[in-house]
């Protein structure tokens, strides 16, 4: 499993190291929202809706609304400062019965493992804590989130129950249509007394299933089978565009330009001149050189 948190717990001058693990974790089955237009999945993303732009993570902080559309912001060492996450310490402030408290105050359950040192200090803990009955309230700061905390033994291991703190629970009070007073007759009472006796059993845990994820998992499996699929079509381009293709794509760009310059740099006045001026003494020069040892044989015989 993976470590979530490492600290230790502190009773009177004991300190025990320990590594922190979640004890739970949810089956329930992901679902996505889908464009059901084009079968995309959507995604959410951190607009301002002043500025009407993505906010990156650097450029966002945390704020408290203490009015409408007013807030206060607060740096990430400010807040750290507030909890005490630092000291990473599970610290028990009594020891109680687990009676005395009522599951309603109950969250999350963690596993608290041995650190790599003070494995006797565990154990010790442990087996103290089993011989009393006793479990332990504590303080503890987990994520920046400050909460109470049970301690006690489960299967031979250590666990750490957060719990809401009193004013966290709302009351009763708030429920609405609350009978004032019990008026229950006394012959259904007695037999609704009965069914509970025979429907009383010890707790297994092992034979109570989620039947709505076992269906679900079953109509996602029927319809995997029967091709009931809707496939993602192929995502545009992002504008990450590696470098070397980029400057090939430049390049090949602007093959038509460099060719059209060269075309009118052939083409101007100027060059048209030069040329036929280069031209005109390349083929006249070696006419005049064939023509000349003509003349001279022709003049030879008459001579003669």
């Amino acid at each position: 499993m993976h470590t979530l948190w490492k600290g230790a717990i502190s009773f009177g001058l004991v300190h025990v190291p320990i590594r922190m693990f979640a004890a739970t974790e949810h089956k329930d089955i992901a679902m996505r929202y889908i464009h059901t237009k084009c079968g995309s999945p959507i995604s959410y993303v951190r607009t301002c809706k002043h500025c009407d732009e993505q906010a990156e993570w650097g450029e966002i902080a945390k704020g408290y609304e203490y009015e409408p559309e007013h807030f206060v912001l607060f740096e990430k060492e400010e807040l750290e400062q507030l909890g005490g996450e630092k000291n990473k310490e599970i610290k028990i402030l009594d020891f109680v019965n687990l009676e005395d408290i009522d599951p309603i105050y109950f969250q999350k359950t963690y596993y608290l493992g041995p650190g790599d040192t003070g494995s006797n200090a565990y154990q010790l803990l442990m087996q103290a804590m089993q011989s009393t009955g006793k479990i332990g309230i504590a303080k503890v700061t987990i994520r920046s989130k400050s909460s109470l905390a049970a301690i006690r033994v489960y299967n031979q291991c250590l666990c750490l129950e957060t719990i809401f703190f009193p004013d966290e629970i709302r009351t009763v009070q708030q429920v609405p249509n609350l009978p004032e007073q019990l008026n229950v007759n006394d012959q259904e009472l007695n037999m609704a007394q009965m069914l509970i006796e025979q429907l009383s059993a010890a707790f297994e845990p092992e034979k109570y299933h989620d039947e709505y994820r076992q269906e679900l998992q079953q109509l996602i499996d029927r319809k995997i089978a029967g091709e009931e699929v809707q496939v993602t079509p192929e995502q545009p381009k992002t504008n990450v565009i590696d470098l070397m293709a980029a400057l090939q794509a430049s390049l090949k760009a602007t093959e038509p330009d460099q060719k059209a310059r060269k075309s009118t740099k052939k083409n101007s006045p100027k060059k048209a001149a030069a040329k036929n001026k280069s031209e005109s003494a390349t083929v006249d020069q070696p006419a005049s050189k064939k023509r000349t040892p003509v003349k001279k044989k022709e003049k030879e015989p008459a001579s003669l």
